[in-house]
């Protein structure tokens, strides 16, 4: 069938981060049982030590609440600068595939992806190599591409595990110019936002200013991109309005003072400590209060630049001069950065006893904590300059929800023998829109674009909640050949598949023999 771009048909649209926090609200919970146990002591009748009981396990069970989210995901992210490189053969161990517990999002963040004007128009038309290379990887493990965003050279990518993506809604995406005065999108951020489970949370693929003496624009430029960028949705119109967000990329920061020789002597004889204090991003957090509200894990891995490409040396390029900066050999540093941030939570101006308790409602029944498990370089990749950076991160919340917005399922037997049919039910009230559209997936597909065949949602009127609607798919849509596939219903308005059925099996085509595609079998052999 032919992609739903420049369709003629018109249709309409109905309208804590650490593991410190949690250690904080334990204390805490035991400091009340102990207050208990201690007022109860000295109660003077059975009544109040009742209500004295049952307000302060009232308090205890709400520390509970915030100490135990009830489910858990693994996030894994990537930043790495590839200087204009292609992709290497294999990503397998950048994206660590083998690792338990199994990831759950990929999140990607790559600058300087080769955007000249030829590369660039080509890479509108159709993916760019990277995008090809990580959907490729990863696609046959069940995830799937939830979304991309490209501004030239940057380029951040989205994966999600199958199952999860009815649950990743309101995707949104944009970028900001920081290059030339803000009008050349060399430098910048690209995001992403989305609620995940119902929790919001958005992702930061910066570049900034380069040079040694160039941190304070660095500083600038971060803080630009973070109170300038916008999305169209009132609760999170900014980046630090969202519950949780993760900053990374090249964000350029360079080691302050020390010579090339005490760098490079530090570096080999893993005395990586003498270097921290002089970074500069650690520096400038001392000074820049926006700073400190994002977290870092220690930089326990050698600096990611610069190295001759293809090994694991250091710069030793020959000195020159380009347009005007000194060219000589670049001192090692940790450019590569991974950040996150915890929405800070308003605290109670009670006493000191209760300050540590989460007094926003939402936050207290619906948690979100964010532990990094691990932070670090992947040296073994040389296409670059740059070495590539990994984390990988534990979110336990509370979810919001855990029933998709409509329920999609195959009914009978599906071949291309004879039309199918398939039913789809709106189980809570969304923005639908006629435009929607039902796909028909094999199983290991890449993105929501990437369907065999589609149908439009039914297009007289939109479904009421709870109605069962039925659609008929022609058969000469439907694969000759058997296979495992999966229906996601697709949201216009959403930009998200927010319904899969169960994999389903298409039944091999009687079809399939005639046109020659597979052999016919007569008494157990083939023809």
């Amino acid at each position: 069938m032919d992609s739903l771009i420049g369709s003629p048909r018109r249709r309409s649209d109905s309208l804590s981060s650490t593991t410190s926090q949690g250690s904080k609200s334990k204390m805490q919970l035991r400091q009340r049982l102990f207050q208990l146990l201690s007022r109860i002591e000295d109660m003077s009748s059975e009544d109040e030590a009742s209500e004295e009981v049952s307000r302060s396990l009232d308090d205890a069970f709400q520390l509970c609440g915030c100490l135990m989210p009830t489910d858990s995901f693994r996030l894994h992210m990537v930043t790495w600068n590839v200087a204009t490189a292609e992709p290497p053969e294999d990503v397998t161990s950048l994206l660590q595939l083998d690792v338990q517990p199994p990831t759950d999002l990929f999140v990607i963040g790559l600058q300087e992806v080769n955007s000249t004007p030829i590369r660039f128009i080509s890479d509108l038309l159709v993916e760019d190599s990277w995008s090809h290379t990580f959907m490729d990887t990863l696609a046959p493990r069940g995830f799937i591409k939830v979304t991309s965003m490209r501004m030239q050279g940057l380029l951040l990518l989205v994966f999600a595990k199958q199952h999860h993506l009815p649950y990743i809604r309101h995707i949104q995406t944009t970028y900001t110019r920081t290059g030339i005065f803000g009008y050349w999108g060399n430098k910048g951020g690209v995001s992403v936002r989305f609620t995940f489970y119902g929790h919001t949370v958005c992702f930061l693929n910066c570049h900034l200013a380069a040079h040694m003496n160039y941190a304070l624009q660095r500083v600038d430029e971060f803080e630009h991109i973070l109170e300038t960028q916008e999305f169209d949705n009132a609760d999170t119109a900014h980046v630090l309005d969202h519950k949780a967000v993760f900053c990374f990329g090249d964000l350029n920061f360079r080691i302050a003072d020390h010579g090339l020789h005490f760098l490079r002597s530090s570096i080999n004889s893993g005395r990586l400590n003498l270097l921290w204090t002089k970074d500069q991003l650690t520096m400038m957090k001392k000074n820049e209060p926006f700073l400190q509200e994002f977290e870092e894990g220690p930089l326990n891995f050698k600096p990611t630049y610069k190295f001759d490409r293809n090994s694991d040396t250091y710069d030793t390029s020959s000195p020159k001069t380009w347009f005007g900066f000194n060219g000589k050999k670049r001192k090692p540093a940790w450019t590569d950065r991974i950040l996150w941030r915890i929405k800070p939570k308003t605290l109670s101006s009670e006493d000191d006893e209760k300050t540590s308790v989460c007094t926003d409602d939402e936050q207290d029944e619906y948690p979100l904590v964010i532990t990094q498990d691990k932070y670090n370089s992947d040296m073994s990749y040389g296409v670059s300059d740059h070495k590539p950076v990994t984390a990988t991160f534990t979110l336990e919340l509370r979810k919001y929800f855990d029933t998709p917005l409509v329920h999609i399922s195959p009914i009978g037997v599906w071949s291309a023998d004879q039309d199918a049919l398939l039913n789809y039910t709106v189980q809570e009230d969304f923005m639908s829109s006629t435009w929607d559209w039902i796909g028909l997936y094999k199983v290991g597909f890449k993105n929501a674009s990437d369907y065999e065949t589609f149908v439009w949602v039914r297009e007289k009127e939109l479904p009421e909640t709870n109605e069962v609607i039925e659609i008929s798919v022609d058969k000469d849509e439907i694969p000759l050949i058997s296979g495992q596939y999966v229906l996601g219903y697709f949201s216009t308005n959403m930009q998200s598949i927010i319904g899969l059925s169960a994999n389903f099996q298409i039944l091999e085509s009687k079809r399939a023999v005639m046109e020659g595609l597979i052999p016919e079998t007569i008494n157990g052999l083939n023809k």
